[in-house]
């Protein structure tokens, strides 16, 4: 069992019966599963619309070097510098190579789970460079100490409070703050990092091939502030993101509010297409785009899990799992958790180290049901397993228990032998996990290959 494995098992084990935290989950998730029926009705037939944002995917994916170099072509004729970067350490280095340059002693970051990916605030704390995370959300995880909870809600599992105690034992206020005077004490704060903020980091939701566009999207305005106040603006993006052209967004966009937040349209969008020009009084002085692989080509190589790229990180599967419901976010220890979590991190890390993610689904299709791009999770996590099992990663025990399974369905005698307590006696005394949450099972004391010989028998 890997170490990954072990955390898993020993994290859900604990958070499963906390009845606490599965209170605050479904308080959250509630307010989601009430809001997004009133995104959907935007759209006069869902259907279609989720079709067509697939093929526009579908031609993405399949295209993805050329949209690519296109891209590269279009943002650096108006001055941003593309740089390409194989894994995360490639991309640290080179953030670390441009704080360097620009005698970079602070950092704001907007949100981005692409920057979580790569660690980047820990890379940063050891350059003895500030990194301060300005969503609201990433910002109270940060205080805490905690990675993102959720991919769009990161601090999903506190209540307001929780934040207010963090609050007080953190930034000294007082610990009765309402909501509204939690966001005023975090924004007085913020403010001030954006000023004194030699380079902001930011991630895209989308990057538009045809413009040589950043697309960011966005509730609070923080990366707004993140790109435009320091004079050096970092992208940080993974290569996936990328969409053909600026009238893509008319259906992403929208797809993208309505199944993350159950919004229309977020609040904030906005389009970068380079460093401030010189007719142009607003902006970063430089601008550079980081387009990090960092195990995405090991999905783009095999045309089953291929359409685990298509994925706009709404967060929707995450908020349809059952599983992902009972044992929260960080039992997963993966920058991408839930299902699509789920089916990318054995890629994006190691098969070894985290195939028994794509074990831990009860494999309801819930996840393929929801999710906006059509993307069928539930089947690329079966493809997961097959891979894992085909490159020999499977336990010995496993092999040897489905071995035993084989030949037993294979041959009715052995079905037929041992019924009642010797069949209750493996499973309830031998297979202990099962047993362990959950009443032993009790084995009828005849198969329904007997009971249907002995009535033909009778029959006869």
């Amino acid at each position: 069992m890997s170490k990954s494995a072990a955390s898993f098992i020993a994290k859900s084990t604990i958070k499963a019966p906390d009845k606490e935290h599965r209170r605050k989950i479904n308080f959250n998730i509630g307010k989601y599963n009430a809001t997004v029926p009133l995104g959907k009705a935007q759209f006069s037939n869902l259907m279609q619309a989720r079709e067509q944002a697939k093929n526009i995917k579908w031609s993405a994916i399949e295209h993805l070097d050329k949209h690519l170099e296109h891209f590269e072509q279009q943002i650096t004729r108006r001055g941003a510098k593309v740089l390409w970067a194989s894994d995360a350490e490639e991309a640290l280095n080179y953030v670390g190579k441009i704080c360097k340059e620009k005698n970079c002693k602070s950092v704001v970051k907007s949100k981005s789970m692409v920057t979580e990916e790569i660690h980047l605030n820990h890379y940063l704390e050891q350059q003895g460079i500030e990194s301060v995370e300005t969503d609201l959300g990433e910002y109270i995880q940060q205080l805490d100490g905690e990675a993102p909870y959720h991919i769009v809600t990161p601090a999903m599992h506190k209540n307001k409070e929780d934040v207010a105690k963090l609050f007080a034992d953190k930034l000294g206020t007082p610990r009765d703050l309402t909501p509204k005077e939690l966001t005023l004490v975090a924004r007085e704060k913020l403010r001030d990092k954006y000023i004194k903020a030699e380079v902001g980091v930011t991630g895209a939701n989308f990057i538009i091939a045809d413009i040589g566009g950043v697309a960011v999207t966005e509730n609070e305005g923080n990366a707004r502030l993140s790109c435009a106040f320091p004079k050096t603006h970092i992208v940080i993006v993974g290569i996936e993101k990328v969409l053909p052209a600026m009238t893509d967004l008319s259906l992403f966009w929208p797809l993208l509010s309505t199944y993350g937040t159950g919004q229309k349209v977020t609040v904030y969008n906005s389009i970068i297409t380079g460093p401030k020009q010189p007719n142009e009084t607003d902006g970063p002085e430089e601008m550079y785009v980081i387009l990090l692989d960092n195990g995405r080509t090991n999905l783009l190589k095999n045309p089953k899990t291929r359409e685990s790229l298509y994925c706009i990180r709404c967060g929707a599967c995450l908020n349809a799992c059952p599983i992902y419901k009972n044992i929260g976010g960080h039992s997963y220890d993966a920058t991408y958790s839930g299902p699509i979590g789920s089916v990318i991190t054995p890629h994006l890390s190691g098969m070894q180290e985290f195939k028994h993610l794509s074990n831990a689904s009860s494999l309801c299709g819930n996840c393929t049901e929801v999710c906006p791009m059509r993307i069928n999770i539930h089947e690329i996590l079966l493809e997961n397993r097959h891979e894992a099992v085909e490159t020999g990663l499977g336990s010995i025990s496993e092999r040897l228990a489905w071995k035993v399974w084989r030949m037993a369905s294979m041959h009715r005698l052995i079905m037929n032998s041992g019924n009642g307590q010797i069949k209750n006696w493996m499973v309830n005394r031998t297979f202990t996990a099962w047993t362990a949450q959950r009443s032993e099972l009790n084995f009828s004391q005849k198969t329904f290959n007997e009971l249907w010989k002995e009535r033909t028998d009778k029959r006869g």
